[in-house]
């Protein structure tokens, strides 16, 4: 019998416990929120057990736990779970900064419990093709990595406010794929923005459109878009590109964009509307996962040690935002 726990269940909580629910070999589930109406409600949907209190989920039993939480109270979550020797997957980021981050990784790692990070991308169809297709040489010498995230529209500018930007929040996904397809690390990164829609997003010290260049410590270069504002729909793609071949990920039906060229149609559409619709399998697929890494397997996914490395590449990119130049991971990191 497998019991996992949930804490908070906002929109990806909720999400989560939805896919959780429908999953072959998990027996139970006990969710919270400090809205407790809202677990109450969450649970009678899914046939969950509704707790009021993190602490009373820590102590039911559960096998292992998913932290889906603001990101404010994911290091605190994490820890008290991991203190207990509890299996956590944490929703990115493990920390609200990179020194929290590779402070909470320090104690993870010295406790031995295993812990995985929400990066989905990974466990696409796609994705997971392309990082084969470079992992057994096809590709040849890998010269340029393109990945591209745009949203429909901003989330909620409280949200934003509280994010740490649109390297935090959004390109961070972008940055561990990157990392995890092409097996190198970054050097440096010049990142640059703007703002030509809410300008709330300029006094809270961030842009809504974004590129950032970064430069691997095996030659490849990687490019990174990211807009809040892309009204045909959720735009998530990847190329990968070598000396002797180029594959592409997320170049699919949906593809949120319309092709001009007459004499062809690709995409048809419908456009993917959002995250959640395009990576649906993806996390199923990586809860999956989880729940064998509860069971006694290694984690596939992303680990502690590579969210800390995600995490020094976003302060790295909001430093080089704020000065115009380019800032290496060293630098920030020694900082």
């Amino acid at each position: 019998m497998t019991t996992l726990g949930v804490i908070g269940l906002g929109r990806i909580g909720a999400f989560h416990t939805e896919t959780l629910s429908s999953l072959a070999g998990l027996d139970g589930l006990v969710i919270t929120d400090e809205r407790t109406d809202v677990a109450a409600a969450v649970a009678a949907k899914h046939g969950a057990k509704a707790v009021d209190t993190v602490e009373e989920l820590l102590s039911s039993g559960v096998d292992g736990v998913v932290v889906a939480a603001a990101t404010p109270a994911h290091a605190e979550l994490t820890l008290a779970a991991v203190e207990r020797g509890i299996p956590t997957f944490c929703e990115k980021p493990i920390a609200s900064t990179a020194a929290e981050s590779a402070r909470v990784a320090d104690i993870i790692a010295r406790s031995g419990v295993p812990v995985q990070v929400g990066y989905q991308r990974r466990f696409d169809a796609a994705f997971a093709a392309a990082k084969r297709a470079v992992d057994d040489g096809s590709l040849g010498l890998l010269h340029t990595v393109r990945s591209t995230t745009m949203d429909p529209a901003p989330p909620p500018l409280d949200y934003i406010k509280g994010s740490g930007g649109i390297f935090r929040d959004c390109a961070v996904h972008d940055f561990d794929i990157i990392r995890w397809i092409t097996g190198q690390n970054a050097v440096d990164v010049y990142a640059t923005g703007s703002v030509q829609g809410d300008p709330l997003f300029t006094e809270y010290g961030d842009v809504d459109t974004a590129a950032v260049v970064v430069r691997f410590d095996g030659g490849a270069l990687g490019v990174i878009s990211n807009a809040r504002y892309n009204a045909r729909g959720y735009d998530c793609r990847l190329e990968v590109h070598g000396f002797d071949d180029s594959v592409a990920a997320g170049w699919d039906q949906g593809a949120p964009l319309r092709n001009v060229d007459p004499a062809n149609t690709f995409p048809t559409g419908p456009s993917h509307n959002f995250f959640m619709d395009r990576f649906t399998e993806a996390f199923r697929t990586e809860l999956a996962g989880f729940l064998e890494v509860v069971k006694g397997a290694p984690v596939a996914g992303a680990t502690v040690a590579d969210a800390v490395e995600v995490a020094w590449l976003a302060e790295a990119a909001t430093e080089s935002l704020r000065r115009g130049t380019p800032v290496t991971i060293a630098e920030v990191r020694n900082s």
